[in-house]
C-alpha cells in the first residue's frame, strides 16, 4: 500500500496526475473518502494527465460523467446507489473494460468491484488542507510519487 499526503487541491491533483502516467485504458479506480475528501479534485488532476482540460465536476445527479481524452474516462458518483439492481441501471457493467472508471462513493459498490481495481481511500487530516491517501493497487509505481 502506498500511503501519500497531499496538503492542498494542488497536490491532490497532482497525485491524480501522477497515477494517469501509469494507466493503460481499461482500469477501475474505486475511491472511498467522505464528502470533502478530494475526490472530484483527484479525478480532475487525472482527467488532465490524460489530456482532458476542460471541467470536471462530480457527477452527484448524472450518476457518471464521461470524458473524451487520450483514453475514455467515466467518471461515477455511487452515493445514491443503494442496490444490485440500482448499479445496474447505471450502466456500470457496460463500461467495464472500454475506458478507466474512476468511481466516487465506491464503498456503496465494493460487492461489485473487480479484485484488480485500485483502490483508493482519502482521509482528512488534523488540519482542514491536508488529506492522506492510502492506495492499493499499484505499488510497482510507487516511484511515481518520489
Amino acid at each position: 500500500m502506498i500511503r501519500i499526503v497531499s496538503k492542498s487541491v494542488k497536490e491532490t491533483e497532482e497525485i491524480g496526475k501522477k497515477i494517469s502516467s501509469v494507466l493503460k485504458g481499461n482500469e477501475v479506480i474505486a475511491m472511498f473518502g467522505g464528502l470533502g475528501a478530494g475526490k472530484t479534485a483527484f479525478t480532475r488532476g487525472l482527467s488532465y494527465g490524460l489530456g482532458f482540460e476542460y471541467g470536471v465536476s462530480s457527477p452527484t445527479f448524472a450518476i457518471v460523467n464521461e470524458y473524451n481524452a487520450k483514453f475514455n474516462i467515466y467518471h461515477f458518483d455511487m452515493y445514491r446507489i443503494t442496490c444490485e439492481e440500482d448499479l445496474y441501471s447505471t450502466g456500470y457493467y457496460d463500461y467495464i473494460d472500454n475506458g478507466v472508471l474512476v468511481i466516487e462513493w465506491s464503498e456503496n459498490i465494493e460487492y461489485a468491484l473487480d479484485d484488480n481495481a485500485i483502490r483508493i481511500t482519502i482521509e482528512h487530516g488534523n488540519d482542514e488542507n491536508i488529506r492522506i491517501f492510502s492506495i492499493e493497487g499499484l505499488d510497482e509505481y510507487e516511484n511515481i510519487f518520489s
